[in-house]
């Protein structure tokens, strides 16, 4: 996979504003997409296609991470405006606390690969959240990668 060093989001995320993300999500997240943001925040791909679920999906960007992404002209990208957006749509659960699929990745048509902790808070599996198909508590997702180093490979 190439990355477009030019659309990169600054500033780059510090350990600090991880940690106070998984805490607020409650979620660990994955050190290779951890690593993979601290270089490549909010990036675009040169290259950002993939295949799941018999159709190839076209990356837009990845979504990235702010202190105050209100203060940022891209700030939209930022996951927690994301999640704003599309939460109620992300859970199977009124009373979650936190996240259980939380999007990474834009694809075009407004789907996102995100990470899926339904089954693991520490590690999770990566799927394609379906925007269209999806309801309130009720998302569709499809099973991509266990795990995000292995989505990336899949990137071409």
């Amino acid at each position: 996979m190439l990355i477009d060093k030019a659309s990169i989001i600054y500033p780059l995320p510090t350990d600090e504003l991880f940690e106070r993300k998984e805490k607020y999500w409650r979620v660990d997240l994955p050190m290779d997409y951890v690593g993979f943001l601290k270089e490549n925040n909010g990036a675009r791909t040169k290259d950002g296609a993939f295949e799941c679920n018999g159709r190839e999906y076209a990356i837009d960007r990845f979504l990235c991470l702010l202190n105050a992404p209100r203060e940022n002209v891209l700030g939209m990208y930022d996951i927690d405006v994301t999640l704003t957006q599309i939460e109620d749509r992300l859970t199977d659960h009124e009373d979650l606390i936190g996240v259980d699929i939380l999007p990474i990745v834009v694809l075009f048509a407004g789907d996102f690969v995100c990470l899926d902790f339904t089954k693991d808070r520490k590690n999770p599996s990566v799927c394609v959240w379906d925007n269209e198909k999806s309801a309130e508590l009720e998302p569709i997702t499809y099973f991509v990668s266990d795990t995000f180093s292995e989505f990336i490979s899949k990137i071409k």
